[in-house]
C-alpha cells in the first residue's frame, strides 16, 4: 500500500488507523530520513492503541515501553540507529510475543527476530533548504515544514500474506501521482 500524506496531522492519523490492524506479536520497521515523520507516525499508533505516556523518540534510551491503558498489548518503541546487528536488538530483551514493537532505523536487523513484519517506508521531499541551493533556511526549520510524504507499507511473512485490508482513501491525503500503486 502506498499513500501520499499531506502533513504531520495526517501522518498522526495514519498511525492511528494502522493501530487498528495490530495485535500482540506484531512488528513494524520504520525507515526514512531525519524529519520524515517516523515518531509522529508512532505517536499516532500509541494514541490509537491507547497506551500510557508520551510517545517520543527513544534515541538516547534505545527503547521505551508504553503499557496499554485498556488491557491491550504494550507498545515498545525502539530507535535502532546505533545498533549494528540483530543480536544487539535481541539484547534489548524486548517481549516481542506480547507487545506491538515499532523499530525506527531497523531495516536489516530482523534476521531471526520474527517471521512476519510490516515495513513502513517514509519518503521525505528535499525540503525548502535543499530545493533552492541559494536559500538560507535553518535545517531544523526545514525538517518541520509540512511537506507531503510518501508512505509505503509492505507486509512480510505469513501474518500479512492476505494484505493489510485498508481502504486506500480512509485517511485524507493528497492524491498519489498518476500511475503510482
Amino acid at each position: 500500500m502506498r499513500r501520499t500524506i499531506a502533513d504531520p496531522e495526517t501522518m498522526h492519523a495514519f498511525g492511528q488507523e494502522l493501530s487498528g490492524l495490530l495485535r500482540a506479536g506484531d512488528l513494524m520497521v520504520l525507515t526514512g530520513p531525519l524529519g520524515a515523520g517516523k515518531t509522529t507516525f508512532t505517536r499516532g499508533l500509541g494514541e490509537g492503541l491507547r497506551v500510557r505516556g508520551a510517545v517520543t523518540s527513544p534515541t538516547f534510551v534505545l527503547a521505551r515501553t508504553h503499557p496499554s491503558t485498556v488491557g491491550g498489548p504494550a507498545l515498545v518503541h525502539v530507535d535502532a540507529y546505533r545498533l549494528s546487528s540483530a543480536m544487539e536488538l535481541d539484547d534489548l530483551d524486548i517481549d516481542f510475543a506480547r507487545s506491538i514493537v515499532v523499530v525506527e532505523w531497523g531495516r536489516g536487523l530482523l534476521e531471526g527476530i520474527t517471521e512476519s513484519w510490516l515495513d513502513v517506508e517514509i519518503e521525505r521531499p528535499l525540503g525548502a533548504s535543499q530545493a533552492d541551493p541559494g536559500a538560507e533556511v535553518d535545517d531544523a526549520v526545514a525538517l518541520d515544514l509540512p511537506e507531503p510524504r510518501t508512505v509505503t507499507v509492505t507486509g512480510h511473512g505469513p501474518r500479512w500474506r492476505a494484505g493489510l485490508g485498508l481502504a486506500a482513501a480512509a485517511v485524507p491525503a493528497v492524491p498519489d501521482e498518476p500511475g503510482s500503486a
